[in-house]
């Protein structure tokens, strides 16, 4: 494992960056164009551990695609892969998306397909999605504890129906039942009760669908209505830079000075994340939305970089964001407050509980919510630097090593976890700055 002392910076960052694709958008779109009978191509794939995973996978159950050159092309001959009598073991390591996706897909297409991860997947929510599909009659047997991974699925043929999940554990259940619902042989109804969290993911999922061919109605906030009919068309689709990447990039200003633009992002960015850009102008940041991308400053005041100040917000729709902003919190001269991001809980780790406890080595107070943090920062002179355990979590690895450009003494511990969506993230952070980010300790 490599631990990695983070090198303070001096001077002011001046820099433009271009960010590997989404993540959300290359596994959303693996699957529509696996599901699409004929030729699609991707340009501008994320090549990560997750979207591997995802691919690797499809390939398994027997879609052929060329991943030589993924991050640049992907082509895939999709369809409704030939039923197979032995059980087909999908390994799915930490990634909640493949796992709910394949999860909701692999029930409507005959076969028996086993799910199973890596130890922290089996203690990721579930339950929900298996609950929405059973009354469509699809069947599942557990291989560990009950509605939970390792997992059976006996796939088959499954009719249409109105079927209900929960929205307030994970946009990705309603995302995984929209993707799986042009499979069925009628019409699917699918009602959410009660709050639907990162409703902008949602939106993400009928973008790509729609961008595939798949129709979707939606009546009002709660109601999503898949026709019959609704299949899958190949298609040839671009997918944007990651907005959840570019936060650390975004957020790099705010903690070093100077600016930083990221290109390829805009407002109308299919991924809610980009949002991220608002709070930090909200602490006083200075954003602008130009035809290429988006640029992020920290203004010069008096020849000093101005104060940031905390804010209070529900960060609900971009929650993959929380913890750049609680790192970012710690150089206002006001505390912040998270809300409404209990949710989070549920993710690679308890990412509340382990965000509290690393920003305190830093010396400042955080108080913990069931559902949110509230940081209340000190002069960065009484700052101290701090061994960051990462908890296998690439967003603690990547948020966190922003700390370390501003506090002397930040180590982040095994910082391999970033090859799970970021793989170069330090040579990118590195050439950002000019000079190398880290060095092993």
């Amino acid at each position: 494992m490599t631990d990695l002392l983070i090198l303070p910076r001096i001077e002011p960052v001046d820099a433009t960056v271009t960010v590997p694709g989404s993540k959300s958008l290359t596994n959303r779109a693996l699957l529509a164009a696996a599901l699409a009978p004929g030729r699609s191509t991707l340009v501008g794939a994320l090549d990560a551990e997750d979207t591997r995973i995802m691919a690797e996978a499809l390939g398994q159950i027997g879609i052929n695609a060329d991943l030589t050159d993924f991050s640049r092309r992907i082509s895939l001959d999709g369809g409704a892969p030939a039923e197979r009598r032995e059980p087909i073991r999908l390994y799915v390591g930490n990634s909640g998306i493949t796992a709910r996706f394949l999860t909701a897909a692999l029930s409507f297409i005959p076969g028996t397909w086993e799910l199973f991860g890596k130890e922290r997947i089996y203690s990721r929510p579930i339950g929900d999605l298996l609950a929405a599909l059973r009354p469509l009659g699809a069947r599942f047997e557990p291989l560990g504890a009950p509605d939970a991974l390792p997992l059976r699925i006996a796939g088959q043929s499954l009719p249409g129906g109105e079927i209900s999940v929960r929205g307030n554990i994970s946009s990705q259940f309603l995302s995984a039942l929209l993707m799986a619902a042009p499979l069925a042989r009628g019409r699917v109804v699918i009602r959410v009760d009660g709050e639907l969290v990162s409703r902008p993911y949602v939106e993400m999922t009928l973008a790509v669908m729609r961008s595939f061919g798949a129709t979707v109605e939606t009546p009002d906030a709660q109601t999503f209505v898949v026709p019959d009919g609704a299949a899958y068309r190949p298609a040839d689709y671009a997918i944007e830079p990651d907005a959840s990447a570019a936060s650390y990039f975004f957020a790099l200003p705010a903690v070093a000075g100077g600016t930083v633009k990221v290109r390829g992002l805009s407002k109308r960015s299919l991924q809610g994340d980009v949002a991220f850009a608002d709070l930090l102008a909200q602490m006083g940041c200075a954003v602008e939305y130009e035809s290429d991308g988006i640029r992020v400053t920290r203004p010069v005041v008096g020849g000093r970089p101005a104060q940031l100040v905390g804010i209070d917000v529900d960060m609900n729709d971009i929650s993959d964001t929380v913890q750049t902003l609680s790192v970012v919190s710690l150089f206002a001269v006001t505390p912040t407050r998270i809300r409404n991001v209990a949710h989070i809980r549920g993710k690679e780790t308890d990412r509340l509980a382990a965000v509290a406890a690393q920003l305190r080595k830093f010396g400042v107070r955080v108080d913990e919510y069931d559902e949110g943090l509230q940081i209340w920062p000190r002069p960065l002179e009484r700052l101290t630097g701090a061994r960051i355990e990462t908890y296998d979590d690439h967003r603690m690895a990547m948020s966190f090593a922003l700390a370390g450009l501003a506090v002397p003494g930040v180590v982040i511990e095994k910082t391999e976890c970033t090859a799970k969506t970021y793989p170069r993230f330090f040579d990118d952070l590195s050439a950002a700055l000019g000079r190398p980010a880290a060095r092993p300790v």
